[in-house]
This record gives C-alpha cells, sequence and structure tokens, in this order.
C-alpha cells in the first residue's frame, strides 16, 4: 500500500507519472501523465472488453462447429 498526499505524484517506470489531485472522503482523483503511445484504460472498462471478447469467441467457436458438421 502507497499513501500520498493531494500533490504528491507516484512515477511508474520512466515515462508514466500518476498525480493525486484531489481527496474527497472515499474518492481519489488522480492525473495520468503519459505519452500518447502508452494506453491508459479504467480497471473495470478493461474487464468489460475482455469479458465481451470472451463471448465473441465462444459464439464464434460455435458457429463454426454449426457449420463443419
Amino acid at each position: 500500500m502507497l499513501s500520498r498526499k493531494v500533490g504528491e505524484t507516484i512515477w511508474i517506470g520512466e515515462d508514466v507519472e500518476l498525480v493525486i489531485a484531489e481527496v474527497k472522503g472515499d474518492q481519489v482523483r488522480i492525473g495520468i501523465r503519459a505519452p500518447r503511445n502508452i494506453e491508459v484504460v479504467r480497471g473495470e472498462l478493461r474487464k468489460d472488453v475482455s469479458d465481451s471478447n470472451a463471448e465473441a469467441v465462444i459464439k464464434n467457436l460455435d458457429v463454426f462447429k454449426q457449420r463443419k458438421t
């Protein structure tokens, strides 16, 4: 666990900086400074995309199996 105050930063590698912008109760607003070639995606969105991709693969496999028989 890492504690930070408003205005303090966390570096990830040489290129990614997280800035603590605001803390209100149990919510924390952060800013992210990173090169444009680094994709930044919220965790819940990444999971949704991963789940959707898995569903699509399963559906495609089912279609392929039906065509094969």
